[in-house]
C-alpha cells in the first residue's frame, strides 16, 4: 500500500494508527475506521476506504464484487468504498489507487 501510494507524484502520507494517504489535501486512500455500537472505533489496517468519485461507481463496485468491496454506514452518501486488501492482488491495488489518486489530484 505505502509503496504504490508514496509512489505517486505529490502524495503525503498524514501521520494516523494505520495509513492516511493524500494528495493536494484531499484523502484517497485511508485506513478503514470501524465503528461498531457500544464499542470504541477500531482502525482496520486489513481494510481500506478507497475514493471512487461517484455514488454510481461506488455501487457498481459494491454490487459487482461484493468479496472485494462494501460500504459501511456513514458512507453510502460518499464516493468512498471499503475494500478488503486480502482479496486483491499487487496490479488490480496498484490500478485502484492509481485512479483515486488520479480523481484526487489538483488540476494542473
Amino acid at each position: 500500500m505505502r509503496r504504490i501510494a508514496l509512489g505517486l507524484p505529490g502524495v503525503v502520507e498524514i501521520e494516523s494508527a494505520g495509513f492516511d494517504f493524500r494528495v493536494g489535501g484531499k484523502g484517497f486512500v485511508w485506513s478503514y475506521p470501524e465503528r461498531q455500537p457500544g464499542r470504541p472505533r477500531r482502525i482496520r489496517t486489513d481494510i481500506a476506504v478507497l475514493y471512487v468519485g461517484d455514488l454510481a461507481e461506488q455501487r457498481a463496485l459494491v454490487l459487482g464484487e461484493p468479496e472485494r468491496f462494501f460500504t459501511a454506514p456513514g458512507y453510502e452518501e460518499w464516493p468512498l468504498v471499503m475494500l478488503r486488501l486480502d482479496a486483491v492482488d499487487v496490479a488490480r491495488l496498484t490500478e485502484l489507487i492509481t485512479d483515486a489518486w488520479d480523481m484526487r489530484t489538483p488540476e494542473a
